[in-house]
This record gives C-alpha cells, sequence and structure tokens, in this order.
C-alpha cells in the first residue's frame, strides 16, 4: 500500500508502459480524425479499457467511449480526454506527420491533422487508465475514463449529455481533465476559478448586387462593405470594452466572388469572440450586431446582414476545493517549480459542459509540451511567440517527458480522491 499523498506504486510500471503509450500516440497523430468521426479513435481507445478489464459503452454521443472500473467502495473520479484533430495540414517535417485527407461538414475535401494535441490526451488517459487496472490493491472506488468526441467544434461533450451520459452512469464526486499546452515540458500550470474563456462563434452574410468590374455604379459592392464590416469590427475590443475588461474578436474567415473583374452578390465574414464576463459578452456580441447592419445600411446593401450563431463554448470553472486538492497532490508529487500557477487563459473548451450540468466539482489543468531547452532559448532571446502553439501547422508536443507527465498527473490527480 502507499500513503494517500503518494502513489509510487501505481507509477512504478509506467517506465515499461511508455513504449506502447508512444506507439499508440504515434498512431493517433497519423491517423487524426474530424470532429464526430472518430470512429477509428474511439475503437484503439475502447479496446485498451476492456483489455485492463474495464465495463466499457460506445457510440456515446456518437463516437464517445466511456470507461467503468469498480473497485470496491469510494469516491467516483471521472477522467476525460478529447479525440478530435482539426481541418489542418500537417507542417512538423515528423516521421508519424499526418498525410490524411478527410471529407468535412460542408462536403468538401479537407487536410487533418493533430495540431491540437488531442492525441496526446488521448495516450495518456489510455496509461493512466491502465496504471489504475494494473494496481487495485492501492486504491479504492471507481474509476471513469471518458473519451469525447468533437471538443474542436463544441458539439462533443453536449452530444454525449444528450446521449443520456448522466442518465446512463453515476454522477462522478470530481470531473478532471488536461490540455497540452505550448509550456516547457514537465511542467504544469493551474488556477481555481475561471480557467479558459467563453467563445461565440458567428457568420455574417453580407448581402450586394453584383456587375461588371468595369461596371461598379451599378452595383452594392459586398467586397467593400464587408472590408469596411471588418475594420469597424476592430473597434469593439479598443472603444467599447474597459481596459480592466478582456475580450478578443477575431475574424478568421473573409470570402467574396469566384473571378477578379465580377462583383459577386454577397461576402461571408466569420469571426470569433472569446470573453470572461457575461456583460462583456453581450455587450460584444450587439456590437457586432450593430456594426454589421449599420455598414450594410451605409451601402446601400438590398436587405439586412444574416447573423448566424456556428458555436459556443461556455467557461471552464474550477472548484476551488477540489482543484487546492489536486495542486497538494501534483506538489508532492512533481519537482519543485514544475507546478505553477497560471492567469486564465482565452482558450475555450468544451469539457466544463461535465462539471456545471452534472452539479459535480471540476478541475482543469495544462501541462506542457515543448522541449525544455528550446522553451527555455526562446524565452531569454524573447521569442516564445514563435514557437509553434496549439492550430498551428507546426504543433506537435515532444513525446518525452510530455508523454510520462500527462499520465502521471491524471494518476496522482485521481489518487487524491480513490487512495485505499
Amino acid at each position: 500500500m502507499t500513503d494517500g499523498n503518494k502513489p509510487s506504486e501505481m507509477l512504478a510500471p509506467l517506465d515499461k508502459l511508455l513504449p506502447d503509450l508512444e506507439a499508440i500516440y504515434k498512431d493517433i497523430h497519423a491517423h487524426p480524425e474530424l470532429s464526430m468521426q472518430e470512429t477509428r479513435t474511439a475503437g484503439i481507445a475502447a479496446d485498451h479499457l476492456r483489455k485492463s478489464g474495464f465495463e466499457v459503452t460506445t457510440g456515446v454521443g456518437k463516437t464517445g467511449v466511456v470507461g467503468i472500473l469498480r473497485n470496491g467502495d469510494g469516491p467516483t473520479v471521472m477522467l476525460r480526454a478529447d479525440m478530435d484533430a482539426l481541418p489542418i495540414k500537417e507542417t512538423t517535417g515528423l516521421p508519424y506527420a499526418s498525410t490524411v485527407t478527410a471529407t468535412g461538414p460542408d462536403g468538401k475535401t479537407t487536410p487533418v491533422a493533430h495540431a491540437c494535441g488531442h492525441d496526446m490526451h488521448v495516450a495518456c488517459l489510455i496509461g493512466a487508465a491502465s496504471l489504475f487496472a494494473k494496481s487495485r490493491d492501492s486504491w479504492q472506488g471507481t474509476l471513469m475514463p471518458v473519451f469525447q468526441p468533437g471538443e474542436e467544434t463544441a458539439q462533443g461533450a453536449q452530444a454525449m449529455i444528450d446521449d443520456g451520459l448522466f442518465k446512463r452512469f453515476m454522477k462522478p464526486d470530481v470531473v478532471l481533465g488536461q490540455h497540452v499546452m505550448s509550456l516547457p515540458s514537465g511542467h504544469l500550470d493551474w488556477r481555481t476559478g475561471v480557467v479558459t474563456s467563453a467563445a461565440d462563434s458567428l457568420q455574417i452574410r453580407l448581402f450586394g448586387r453584383g456587375a461588371h468590374g468595369s461596371m461598379p455604379e451599378a452595383s452594392i459592392d459586398p467586397v467593400v462593405m464587408a472590408a469596411s464590416t471588418v475594420m469597424k469590427l476592430q473597434t469593439i475590443v479598443s472603444r467599447e470594452v474597459a481596459p480592466t475588461d478582456a475580450a478578443v474578436v477575431t475574424i478568421g474567415v473573409l470570402q467574396a466572388g469566384t473571378k477578379e473583374n465580377v462583383i459577386p452578390d454577397e461576402a461571408i465574414i466569420k469571426l470569433n469572440v472569446r470573453t470572461f464576463d457575461e456583460g462583456v459578452r453581450k455587450h460584444v456580441l450587439a456590437a457586432i450586431e450593430r456594426i454589421a447592419n449599420a455598414e450594410a445600411a451605409a451601402a446601400g446593401a438590398p436587405k439586412p446582414p444574416e447573423i448566424t450563431p456556428l458555436d459556443r463554448y461556455s467557461l471552464v470553472t474550477n472548484d476551488v476545493d477540489a482543484t487546492n486538492k489536486v495542486v497538494d497532490a501534483f506538489r508532492q508529487n512533481f519537482f519543485d517549480g514544475s507546478v505553477e500557477q497560471t492567469k486564465p487563459s482565452m482558450a475555450s473548451e468544451d469539457f466544463g459542459c461535465f462539471g456545471a450540468e452534472w452539479h459535480a466539482p471540476a478541475v482543469y489543468w495544462f501541462f506542457g509540451g515543448d522541449d525544455p531547452g528550446v522553451y527555455d532559448k526562446a524565452k531569454k532571446d524573447g521569442k516564445i511567440n514563435e514557437l509553434p502553439t496549439n492550430h498551428n501547422p507546426r504543433f506537435a508536443p515532444v513525446i518525452h517527458p510530455t508523454l510520462e507527465t500527462g499520465v502521471k498527473a491524471l494518476v496522482v490527480a485521481s489518487y487524491a480522491w480513490l487512495a485505499s
């Protein structure tokens, strides 16, 4: 038996397990799947859970996987890993880089890559589940690993909930999750309260009147209308949000026309909004609608723009008591200086749905994926912003010690509740 703060017996087999986990990681990395299409990845996760003695339910929320390992009376700990990849062409040059293409929701073929680290999340959770299964004498309670689809599109967590997750499985005493980030590998970042921002994605469809490029007087040009709208949207954060508040407005898509001498009938803008405060969120969204309508009216558009919500992420908020319990365990099991408190991140996640809607305490932390030497040099040279971040085509965590750190973090955090 180990004592309640040092799960060393459970972690002892990790070194021998690492080669298999590395192979799993490389395999998933080389075979990424788009959101809500993660059948192969889900199959890998389910197979490993079954081999470790878990009760396994597949197809939860389309491709989600839920495992249950009962080991006597005690708390239930849910561990979550997301599985989906992004419609991005990988440029890492790694020998196990993705060359996969897939059909997106729009019916078009797109390259696919694990440019956000969800492949690492899956491998880490498989590893943690395996270690718990191998060490049943060291803990007591129920472990519930959950492999979630569709995080990148804010669909997956809610899809699992809508498919009866809360009715089909026991309520956990705590919900735990993690994300690999551009930090030194081997390090963990945490905080209580708000961890990641709320996010809203919108599409604005602007209507004009097409004409020949040589006869602009016959047109109502939606390209100019869109350009003016984009520029005006940039003033929302700089002139309508207080400096003491935080907001981000990003235009990621601007589409119009098919030929250089044809003024098109319409233009499309797709944008993303990040906020930490609900009042700020409502003001920014109202400002976007006001500006889009005003620019269309100023251009003499034949009708007002169509503004369509695309997806929404709620805040991820860490329970104070549960977070302090996890952080205490981290500090007793990781080297000094590797566990640091961080600021709220403008990234967004649907992990928060599980704890918030299940009314269970939740804890979410970040673990590093950058080569420590490369990271330290970039920091010394003032070039941290030049390192590939999540969603960059060159993003790929160094496998070691990222993999062992992610596995160990899940084990240590879970063991804080499940220690015998």
